[in-house]
């Protein structure tokens, strides 16, 4: 895996705003890999996913309100999502006191330029296997921050 020398910041919100993120990682954009998940729900909303297991992702929100969650398939992970303009952000699952998340990479600034997105089949994998997935591939520790506070 390549890594660059420096931690990078990749900053990115929903369409209206009202979600900001920001995505840390030593990795180079060109090595990171969007997973497009092939199940309906993620198809319907053209999510694209990116994580670093050794990254940060902040969500910043401008009020409590603006995020809408909701579960899909397995009911394991909740996906983020603007309750004003409809995008989805990122997905999240909490293990173990910690929340893993990994970020919608159509949500991040245009003038990152990432690697060729591949499509994954997560809805083929049981709800223990996801998880290990997840654990393993995921950010962890994501922050949720409400603008202002």
């Amino acid at each position: 895996m390549s890594h660059g020398q420096d931690q990078k910041t990749f900053y990115g919100s929903c369409h209206c705003g009202r979600i900001g993120l920001e995505f840390s990682t030593c990795q180079l954009p060109a090595t990171l890999i969007p997973r497009v998940c092939d199940c309906s729900f993620c198809q319907k909303h053209g999510a694209a996913y990116v994580s670093d297991p050794a990254g940060k992702l902040r969500l910043t929100i401008a009020d409590p309100a603006a995020v809408r969650s909701c579960r899909q398939g397995s009911q394991v992970a909740r996906f983020q999502l603007c309750s004003e303009c409809g995008v989805l952000v990122a997905v999240v699952f909490e293990h173990d006191g910690r929340v893993y998340g990994a970020l919608n990479a159509r949500c991040l600034d245009g003038s990152t330029v990432l690697a060729a997105a591949v499509s994954v089949s997560p809805q083929l994998l049981s709800s223990a296997e996801k998880v290990e997935r997840w654990l393993r591939a995921w950010v962890p520790d994501v922050q949720f921050v409400v603008a202002g506070v």
